[in-house]
């Protein structure tokens, strides 16, 4: 019997490798921080080979330092930053372009023309996506258009398109294998989520030939083998990131959700086998399951800066030496003294979805200082995501009492209880942080055979929680003002 799953969870800011027993403990792990490219302002691009090669050492690392024996690793997992997007040649292996980023607003203006052009309710119908700069289609028709030669090695059926879990497993197996899951085909704009499958008219609107796109599959089953340290592997499970944390916290059922705090913040609520109509801002999705489960899917709030404003304030304006540090200043000040920051460094998501917002402090007096704004950012994190706490609970007809989160971020004590005062539920952080990764590495054991179904799958272990204690009245009072901070970053950038 083998005995050991290794994750591999591919971030925005840095990769990691995760090995896990099958009783879903963490044995070993190592994390590598790979380069943010910044061409011009609003634009966010990763060398695609730095990413590979990073994931490559990641793993090796976490091999070494768990000691285990590589023949008793029985699969591995891929969870990955969704959306970004990589376009190489088939024949070299060699990007023609670096990866553009999630993050990047590069394509906001076309997506201007699409909205003017009446595309936006056949793209929510048949993607279950609005459309926005965030999704991988109008990043591949930019590289196509702007990148010489890119075009028509593209009509030849020379180049290959994939968000990072098909760039990570092309290049492991060695260009055997050109794949992806539905949770990462859902989000690139492209992928009919009631057909299952690549939409033509969306294609020939883009002018992205067919050739150019993986394989759809389930997220649990075998893709290809990866040889690592000369042993075989089999590679058998592959979700994005959001997905794999939905999995990874064990909401199969409708009405289940979480919130994962890292770079950006996502809450997913499984909505069973019906897509959700999107009309409050949220997004339909695809739910993460194995090739012998129904397709299930999952409506979708994105914060696109989350945990990213703690870095922000560590490297940009220096007030942090170290992200941990920001609980201990934030408890510092009693209040954050009337500042608010809204961290729309890259426009806001869910449920504004403004391209064309940036960030902003405001409410500062002489008085205000550094551990006011650190609260204060962290204070942001909590309100963006109660903002699609409350359009999520509009768009599902539900009340969300429960919370259940993971990532970076959910490990900060403060920011828990004010998510928790701020939105009036119950926050629940389990003690295996690291759901994103247990997500992927659960989808590989099914994926491979190692539990026969989802009953098999172990319990995490204990849980904190955190229960709301601020009044009603003050929770009113700091969302008033928090909703003209928004109104303040709106629409900053002409259009």
């Amino acid at each position: 019997m083998k005995k050991y799953i290794m994750a591999l969870d591919e971030g925005t800011t840095s990769t990691r490798s995760i090995l896990f027993d099958l009783d879903g403990n963490v044995l070993a792990s190592a994390q590598k921080e790979f380069r943010q490219i910044y061409p011009k302002p609003g634009w966010v691009e990763h060398d695609p080979t730095e990413i590979y090669a990073s994931q490559l050492a990641t793993m090796t690392e976490a091999i070494a330092i768990s000691g285990v024996n590589i023949e008793d690793i029985a699969c591995i997992g891929i969870t990955n930053q969704r959306e970004t997007t990589v376009v190489w040649d088939k024949d070299t292996g060699k990007p023609v372009y670096n990866a553009i980023v999630w993050q990047c607003r590069r394509t906001s203006d076309y997506c201007e023309e699409l909205k003017s052009e009446g595309m936006t309710d056949y793209i929510r119908k048949t993607t279950g996506l609005v459309i926005d700069a965030y999704f991988s289609a109008t990043k591949v028709k930019w590289i196509l258009d702007n990148v010489e030669g890119a075009r028509e090695m593209a009509d030849r059926g020379q180049l290959l398109f994939g968000t990072i879990d098909t760039w990570l497993t092309w290049k492991m197996t060695k260009g055997k294998v050109h794949v992806t899951d539905r949770t990462n085909a859902s989000r690139t704009m492209l992928y009919d989520i009631n057909k299952l499958d690549w939409d033509e008219t969306l294609l020939k609107k883009f002018n992205i030939p067919r050739s150019m796109l993986p394989d759809v599959r389930s997220s649990g089953e075998l893709y290809g083998y990866v040889d690592v340290l000369g042993y075989s592997i089999p590679i058998s499970g592959i979700a994005g990131d959001q997905q794999a944390a939905l999995f990874g916290h064990k909401c199969f059922n409708t009405g289940e959700g979480k919130n994962t705090y890292g770079t950006g913040c996502f809450l997913l609520m499984n909505t069973g086998s019906v897509p959700c109509d999107g009309k409050k801002g949220m997004l339909a999705t695809i739910a993460a399951s194995d090739k012998n489960s129904a397709v299930n899917y999952a409506a979708e709030g994105s914060v696109f800066v989350g945990g990213a404003v703690i870095q922000w304030l560590r490297d940009e304006l220096g007030v942090l030496r170290e992200a941990n540090d920001s609980e201990y200043f934030a408890e510092k000040a009693k209040d954050s003294g009337g500042v608010y920051v809204v961290p729309a460094f890259a426009g806001l998501g869910a449920p504004y979805w403004d391209m064309y917002a940036r960030g902003v402090i405001v409410g500062m007096t002489r008085g205000s200082g550094r551990n006011q704004i650190i609260r204060a950012s962290l204070e942001a994190i909590a309100y963006q995501s109660n903002d699609v706490i409350k359009a999520m609970e509009l768009e599902t007809k539900s009340n969300i009492k429960v919370l259940k989160a993971d990532g970076g971020a959910s490990s900060n004590k403060f920011l828990m209880q004010f998510q928790s005062d701020i939105s009036n539920v119950d926050v629940i952080v389990p003690s295996c942080k690291e759901a994103t990764a247990l997500g992927a590495a659960y989808l590989a054991g099914l994926g491979c055979g190692l539990f026969s179904s989802r009953d098999e799958i172990p319990n995490s272990g204990s849980d904190d929680k955190f229960s709301p204690q601020m009044s009603e009245f003050d929770r009113e009072r700091l969302l008033k003002g928090w909703r003209k901070a928004i109104d303040c970053a709106s629409g900053w950038v002409d259009r």
